[in-house]
């Protein structure tokens, strides 16, 4: 069942997000555990290599103490290395990525904080770090009972980390800005924009970081256009985004 939730700034801008759905979410971990798999087999497979190579270099001493030791080395990376793939991938990507994984990606989901606001990365780590305690009560079965249950389809990492995964804002265009924000209070102008402009950029601003980077970029350059030729010089020279946000 398809849901959405409601956000409304203190500006007094609303606006709303399609929540990703149970089976979105599955796909996208599904994907991810299996680019984990093929990490993984990669990591392990030239771990072997280098270890055959030391364990070859030390045989000729005969020397056990060393022998133990290159065992105990490799078995520590090994324990290492695991984690860091299974447990590490999420926060990585998804700190990095702007609260997408490769998997969210391809399914066109991301994270976001309670509120519409980006994902920061203590949310990441909060939300990761339950997903160890999720995955060992029954895999995901806890997840998936918990997305079910909510009304805001979040599993018991996403409840303490303040965050809800949504479907990405690629279908957020300026025409789009433009008759949302028709529906908002008026804006009063100011000496570079009308109302209307006003209440246009500080949608966009709040709402940039839902958009692809190609989008974002492509959205801010036409706003910008608008009201650059009025603008003061010295703010004229200033590029797209930091425009905006100095108006």
């Amino acid at each position: 069942m398809d849901r959405s939730v409601d956000v409304r700034t203190p500006e007094s801008i609303a606006f709303s997000y399609d929540l990703a759905g149970l089976g979105s979410r599955f796909l996208a971990v599904s994907i991810d555990m299996l680019l984990q798999v093929l990490i993984m087999l990669a990591v392990l497979y030239s771990v072997t290599l280098a270890a055959t190579r030391v364990a070859s270099n030390l045989r000729p001493q005969n020397d056990p103490a060393l022998e133990r030791l290159g065992e105990n080395v490799a078995i520590g990376m090994l324990i290492f290395i695991v984690f860091a793939i299974f447990f590490g991938y999420f926060i990585a990507f998804e700190s990095l990525w702007n609260g997408q994984t490769p998997g969210k990606r391809m399914l066109g989901i991301r994270v976001v904080r309670d509120g519409g606001y980006p994902v920061d990365f203590m949310a990441v780590l909060i939300r990761n770090l339950i997903r160890v305690v999720e995955l060992g009560l029954g895999g995901y079965a806890v997840s998936a009972v918990s997305a079910l249950v909510s009304p805001e389809n979040k599993r018991i990492g996403d409840i303490a980390a303040g965050t809800i995964v949504v479907r990405d804002g690629k279908s957020l265009t300026a025409e789009r800005i433009v008759s949302e924000v028709s529906r908002e209070p008026q804006y009063a102008p100011t000496a570079y924009m009308s109302g209307d402009e006003r209440a246009l950029v500080k949608r966009f601003l709040e709402r940039r970081g839902e958009l692809p980077p190609e989008r974002r970029r492509a959205l801010a350059s036409t706003l910008a256009a608008r009201v650059r030729p009025r603008v003061a010089p010295d703010l004229a020279r200033l590029d797209d985004e930091a425009l905006l946000e100095r108006l």
